[in-house]
């Protein structure tokens, strides 16, 4: 074998050396063919279909034109890759088609069903607000009267000796002892028997001095609370009083007693402090931001604690020009009858203003329109100018308190109080576009008013009729931003300047 071996190579020998290396190049790339082509028969369905999703990949990165990141849309890159700032896996944004604009979002009827997507037309009417307060009854200060010393002297009875109790105009309080009570009585019978004296002397001028002296002093009793009766009697009696009774110059309750039998009093002290609670105030903290709903003049109704089922109705009457700052409140009064005494002074009350709001943010009231108030007592209102009957003032018209007759004015558009979203210094709502084959919103920057209950006033932004998103309006804000377009947060679109660097070259070592 060795020996045919030895002969089979000395046979190569004899072939030229470029004929043998051509010959092993042939072999090689026969060899490699065949292995090419038995891997290409063998290829299983898994791999033909990975091969299809490479295809398809390349294709629509071939569509891609930018790159962004779900977590920061605000990154857009040429390429895929990695977002440079949490290293998330970038995911294509569609270049756009010019289908939508860029605020504008379409979404499938199903992805609106699971966003759960509500919409409401805009409309215009006229409002009515629910202004809400707390506050409780006290005293009406203009219906309370004091009982106090005309002169100085000894309260020797009291005959109402406690609070609480309920007098009547007239009514007979305490007795007091007086010295000067009795030397002004000393003068008045020396008056009254100079008169006698010169009734037939024939200087008119003696007689009608004598008379004004008379006069004087009968007035000095009357200013120091005697009433004419008592003033009579000592005349007829001749001889004077000792004790002067005083009686109390209003009906109502006894609030306060500030003295007590035997005490001395000097003039003005007083004795007692009477309430009428046939008429009451209510109290109440209004918040700054309902102030422009409250009117003078305005209706209020109120619930309490101690009569529940019962519903009270009373009159603003005073709005505090000042602001409490520790509570950011303003005081407002109420004016309240009391005929049957229900109301007590301390009481807690629930009370709502219901004001009708226009366009311009005034407020309605159809019962004053071309009416007169007195400025003062808000009760007092006639048809023509003139002067109130209680405290003499100018009447002023309606108009000049802010209310506007309806016909002035016409209603204001309106949004639910869910449709915007506020960022402190904006508004954005969303609203669906008419006449498109699939549901498609536009985000929209509008200018709120006041808001008026469970409603806004639109000031600018939108149009009667639109539909508003009143539910999934902030699913629909996430989806732009997602989208790197115009959102709530980021007006400019691609995530706003201040949210996070666009690379890492912008980012503090």
């Amino acid at each position: 074998m060795k020996k045919k071996f030895t002969e089979k190579v000395s046979g190569l020998r004899k072939f030229p050396k470029k004929t043998l290396l051509y010959g092993l190049l042939i072999l090689l790339a026969a060899f490699t063919l065949g292995r090419c082509t038995g891997r290409r028969q063998e290829t299983t369905p898994a791999e033909a279909t990975v091969s299809a999703d490479s295809e398809t990949n390349t294709a629509h990165e071939t569509k891609t034109q930018w790159w962004t990141c779900s977590m920061h849309p605000q990154i857009r890159l040429p390429h895929p890759g990695k977002c440079p700032i949490c290293g998330m896996d970038l995911i294509p944004v569609d270049s756009g088609d010019g289908e939508t604009g860029p605020r504008q979002l379409t979404v499938s009827p199903d992805a609106v069903k699971l966003m759960r997507i509500e919409t409401v037309p805009v409309e215009r009417k006229f409002v009515q607000a629910d202004v809400r307060m707390v506050g409780k009854v006290d005293y009406d200060e203009t219906r309370t009267a004091a009982v106090t010393a005309r002169m100085p002297g000894r309260l020797d009875r009291l005959f109402v000796d406690y609070t609480g109790v309920q007098v009547k105009k007239g009514d007979h309080m305490a007795s007091i002892y007086s010295p000067e009570l009795l030397s002004a009585q000393q003068e008045l019978f020396q008056a009254l028997d100079s008169v006698k004296a010169l009734k037939n002397s024939e200087s008119t001028i003696v007689r009608d001095v004598s008379q004004s002296t008379v006069e004087a002093v009968r007035e000095k009793l009357r200013l120091w609370g005697l009433t004419p009766e008592q003033i009579q009697e000592i005349e007829t009696r001749g001889k004077p009083m000792d004790h002067v009774t005083l009686y109390s110059p209003v009906g109502g309750i006894v609030i306060h007693k500030n003295a007590q039998e035997g005490s001395y009093v000097k003039t003005g002290d007083r004795i007692y402090t009477v309430a009428d609670l046939s008429h009451v105030w209510v109290k109440m903290e209004a918040y700054e931001s309902d102030l422009p709903w409250l009117r003078y003049g305005q209706k209020v109704t109120f619930t309490t604690e101690a009569l529940p089922g019962e519903t009270f109705e009373g009159t603003i009457a005073f709005i505090d020009p000042v602001l409490n700052a520790a509570t950011r409140t303003v005081s407002v009064r109420v004016n309240v009858d009391n005929p049957e005494l229900k109301m007590k002074p301390g009481m807690f009350v629930h009370a709502v203003a219901h004001p009708l709001i226009s366009e311009d943010g005034k407020v309605l009231n159809p019962s004053l329109a071309g009416k007169w108030i007195c400025p003062m007592h808000p009760e007092v209102v006639k048809d023509a100018p003139g002067t109130c009957g209680i405290c003499g003032m100018k009447l002023v018209t309606a108009e000049k308190l802010g209310y506007v007759a309806p016909d002035a004015t016409r209603a204001p558009l309106l949004i639910p109080a869910t449709a915007p979203l506020l960022t402190g210094t904006r508004a954005v709502v969303y609203i669906e576009l008419p006449g498109r084959e699939k549901p498609t919103y536009e985000g929209r920057e509008v200018i709120l008013g006041p808001k008026a209950g469970n409603v806004y006033i639109v000031h600018s932004g939108l149009e009667e009729g639109e539909r508003v998103v009143t539910r999934g309006a902030f699913k629909l804000d996430a989806e732009l931003q997602i989208h790197a377009k115009p959102s709530m947060m980021t007006p400019e679109g691609g995530g706003g300047d201040s949210a996070h660097p666009h690379s890492t070259m912008d980012r503090e070592p």
